[in-house]
């Protein structure tokens, strides 16, 4: 394919790392000349302008393959998985801290791309027509990667047979809201891919915090997740309370409404009681930070009606953590809950901030590789085309790992005696 490597270096990407990531990825793919159009289709993902259509990567070959490229992302039965755990593998030369699960709204014209639905989009604030997915990516200091994707399918999707037909979706597959998508990705990962765990951080702020957690739990994944602090269903009490219960009623900082007993808001009092001040790279900023943290050992159960039995007593304690973002505020401006060690309560902190790594990793390389762009129909499609984008952001990636420059400043853990009361910005 001439032209190629002029193309991949001028865009600052290494010629040997594309290679690297194209032959070992790629293994898996039988056949000679689906592992050539999968590489003619990273390599326009990497060098084309603007959208990442199968017109426009056609044409930036030369022109006269948009069918085999069609019918390579859209047709071909090759496994999606087994080249995205090969992407996984390759890329602990990052060494990734966390998975960070990070949801992906794509809008959409019209209904005909799989899974596409008009839903309440809370991130843009309202209706929107389009699909939701979810990436699980590997994060650390240096940069993120995608490297398993969900397409979150809704009901009105999975139970109409003519709509599976057309998109050709897997009888195995059915509904599955964003958070189940997630643990069932992660499952995988930690079950079946080999890989080193990590601590799965992922919002849950909209989501059912007490099903998910216990999902972990269950699985024995290590996690730390956002939560609503006055999430209804969702109760816990300190482990060893340092505060005696009653006295005056609690109120909301953001609503000005009574704090739920059991709820996070509730807690302020155990958390403030002892204060780290943890040091931090916020990759969004590009800037080092001290934020103050405190942690409460908690109790978790689900409270109302339909509550399911408790979680084993082995499983049953967790930290809670909160961070006060703004001086001014009495109380945190996040919550989270983990089953990590409270004694690591900087690292807690340090990985739910891994989060900020994906956000900007997202907007500066995913949004300019395609990763909403496809423009088939189908679900294989879909797989195959985010596949080919987390192989494209993986060069992107590991090729700005090897300039010199790209690690952010060391963060340290505070001395002994700074650890005691102090509030810091």
């Amino acid at each position: 394919m001439p032209g190629e490597r002029q193309i991949v270096e001028s865009a600052e990407i290494s010629e040997n790392v594309v290679s690297e990531i194209i032959s070992r990825t790629f293994r898996s793919i039988p056949r000679s000349d689906q592992r050539r159009w999968g590489e003619l289709y990273v390599r326009g993902l990497l060098s084309v302008s603007g959208r990442k259509t199968m017109r426009a990567i056609a044409d930036g070959a030369g022109g006269g393959v948009e069918q085999s490229l069609y019918q390579f992302i859209t047709k071909s039965p090759w496994a999606a998985e087994p080249v995205r755990r090969e992407l996984a593998d390759l890329l602990l030369r990052l060494e990734p801290r966390a998975w960070v699960v990070h949801p992906l709204v794509i809008s959409k014209v019209g209904r005909h791309s799989v899974g596409v639905e008009r839903r309440w989009v809370s991130s843009h604030g309202r209706v929107v027509n389009c699909q939701q997915a979810i990436g699980v990516w590997l994060a650390g200091d240096r940069a993120s990667c995608p490297v398993d994707w969900r397409l979150a399918l809704p009901e009105s999707w999975a139970g109409e047979a003519s709509l599976r037909r057309r998109a050709c979706i897997p009888e195995d597959i059915g509904s599955c809201p964003p958070e189940q998508c997630a643990v069932q990705s992660v499952s995988a990962m930690a079950g079946d891919w080999g890989l080193p765990h990590r601590p799965v951080v992922m919002d849950l702020r909209e989501s059912d915090a007490y099903a998910v957690c216990a999902a972990l739990l269950e699985r024995r994944v290590p996690f730390v997740v956002r939560i609503d602090p006055a999430a209804r269903g969702l109760a816990m009490r300190p482990v060893r309370p340092s505060v005696r219960p009653g006295g005056t009623e609690r109120f909301s900082e953001d609503t000005g409404a009574p704090c739920p007993p059991g709820s996070a808001l509730a807690l302020v009092p155990e958390l403030s009681r002892q204060c780290l001040p943890v040091e931090w790279y916020d990759h969004e900023a590009d800037a080092l930070r001290a934020t103050s943290v405190g942690a409460a050992r908690v109790l978790l159960r689900r409270t109302g009606p339909d509550a399911p039995r408790p979680l084993p007593a082995d499983q049953q304690e967790l930290i809670l953590v909160g961070a006060w973002r703004d001086p001014g505020r009495r109380t945190p401006s996040a919550y989270w809950l983990s089953n990590l060690p409270q004694s690591q309560l900087g690292t807690v902190y340090r990985t739910a901030m891994l989060a900020h790594r994906v956000t900007r990793d997202l907007a500066e390389v995913g949004e300019g590789l395609g990763i909403r762009d496809f423009e088939g129909r189908s679900f294989r499609g879909w797989h195959h085309h985010m596949t080919m984008v987390s192989l494209a952001h993986a060069a992107t990636v590991l090729s700005g790992a090897q300039r010199p420059g790209t690690w952010p400043p060391a963060v340290r853990m505070p001395a002994p005696r700074e650890r005691m009361g102090v509030r810091a910005a």
